[in-house]
C-alpha cells in the first residue's frame, strides 16, 4: 500500500512538473510575439528566424560536442530534418502570406493547429483522444479567437479572407505535423540531441529565404538593444522551448502539448499588462475562462494516467 502510494505521489509530482514547464514553455513563445514586434522594423522576419536558428545552435554546439559528439548517420539527421521541415514550411507560408494578409487573419488561423495536429496524430501515432477532449479542443479554439478579438463579434464577423491566408492555412496544416513527428521519429535520444539537430536541419531548409533577407540588412544600423533581444529570442524562445516542446511530447503526447498554444493569446494579454499597455477589456474574460476550461478537458486524463485513477 505505501509502495503505491508513493508511485501515485512520483507520478502526481512527474504530471505537475510537465505542465508547468509547459507553462514556461507557452509564456515563453508569447513573450516572442512582443519582442518580435518590437525588432520587427528593424529586421527582415526572414532573416530575423534564421538568426535565431544559427544562434540557437551555436549555444547548443558546445554542450553537444563535449557530451555527445556531433557525428550523425544520413538517416538520423534525414528525421531530424523532416521535423524541422514541417516547422520551416510554417515559416515559409508566414512570410509569405503576410505580404497578402494580415497579423489578424494568421492569429486566427493559428488556433487551428492543435485541431490538425490531432488530426495527424490519431493517423501516424494512433493517438486517441476521446470524444471529451475533442470538444476541449473545439472549445479551445472559441476561447483563443474570442480572445484575439478581444470578445468583439462585429469585427469577426466582418473578417475578411484572401490569398494569403490561403497560404498561411497551408502553413498551418505543415506546424500541425510538428508535433506529432516528434512522437514518431524519437529514437530515444536525449532530448538535447534531437533539439540540436532539428535546430541544425532546420538552418539548411531556412537558407533559401533567410540568406537572401540577410544579405540585404544593414547590420551596422541594428542597434545593440536589437540584438540582445535577437540572443534572447533564440536561447530562450528557440532552445528551451524546442526543448521542453519535445520533451512535453514524449509525455503527454502530442495533441495535449500543441493544445497549449490557446494560451498564447491571453498570456500576450497579460505581457501587455505589465509592460503598462493598459488592462484587457472585460469582454476578453469569457475566452480566458473558455481556455481554461478547456484545457482543464484536455489535461485531466494525464493527471488520471500517472496518478493510476480512471
Amino acid at each position: 500500500m505505501a509502495g503505491k502510494q508513493r508511485q501515485w505521489q512520483d507520478n502526481t509530482d512527474h504530471w505537475v512538473r510537465i505542465h508547468l514547464l509547459m507553462l514556461l514553455c507557452a509564456t515563453l513563445v508569447s513573450t516572442s510575439f512582443v519582442v518580435g514586434e518590437h525588432i520587427a522594423v528593424h529586421l527582415d522576419p526572414a532573416a530575423l528566424t534564421l538568426s535565431r536558428f544559427v544562434i540557437a545552435v551555436l549555444i547548443l554546439l558546445p554542450v553537444i560536442a563535449v557530451r555527445h559528439g556531433l557525428r550523425i548517420g544520413l538517416l538520423s539527421f534525414l528525421r531530424y530534418a523532416l521535423i524541422s521541415g514541417s516547422l520551416v514550411v510554417f515559416f515559409w507560408c508566414m512570410f509569405l502570406a503576410l505580404r497578402m494578409t494580415t497579423a489578424l487573419n494568421t492569429s486566427v488561423l493559428f488556433t487551428l493547429v492543435p485541431g490538425l495536429s490531432a488530426i495527424y496524430a490519431a493517423l501516424i501515432i494512433k493517438e486517441r483522444l476521446g470524444r471529451d477532449r475533442l470538444v476541449a479542443l473545439l472549445l479551445g479554439l472559441v476561447g483563443a479567437v474570442w480572445v484575439i478579438f478581444r470578445g468583439d463579434l462585429h469585427v469577426l464577423l466582418t473578417l475578411s479572407w484572401n490569398r494569403g491566408d490561403a497560404v498561411f492555412f497551408a502553413g498551418c496544416l505543415a506546424m500541425g505535423l510538428y508535433t506529432p513527428l516528434i512522437r514518431r521519429l524519437h529514437r530515444g535520444e536525449p532530448m538535447e540531441v534531437m533539439t540540436f539537430w532539428v535546430l541544425v536541419s532546420g538552418c539548411l531548409w531556412l537558407l533559401p529565404i533567410g540568406a537572401v533577407a540577410l544579405s540585404r540588412v544593414d547590420w551596422l544600423s541594428v542597434p545593440p538593444s536589437t540584438w540582445g533581444w535577437i540572443v534572447y529570442l533564440a536561447c530562450f524562445t528557440t532552445v528551451i522551448t524546442f526543448y521542453l516542446t519535445q520533451y512535453a511530447v514524449a509525455h503527454i503526447g502530442p495533441t495535449r502539448t500543441m493544445s497549449y498554444s490557446y494560451l498564447y493569446p491571453g498570456l500576450v494579454l497579460i505581457i501587455d499588462l505589465l509592460l503598462g499597455r493598459g488592462w484587457p477589456a472585460p469582454r476578453v474574460l469569457p475566452g480566458i475562462i473558455v481556455i481554461l476550461g478547456a484545457m482543464v478537458v484536455l489535461q485531466v486524463p494525464v493527471f488520471r494516467r500517472y496518478g493510476g485513477k480512471n
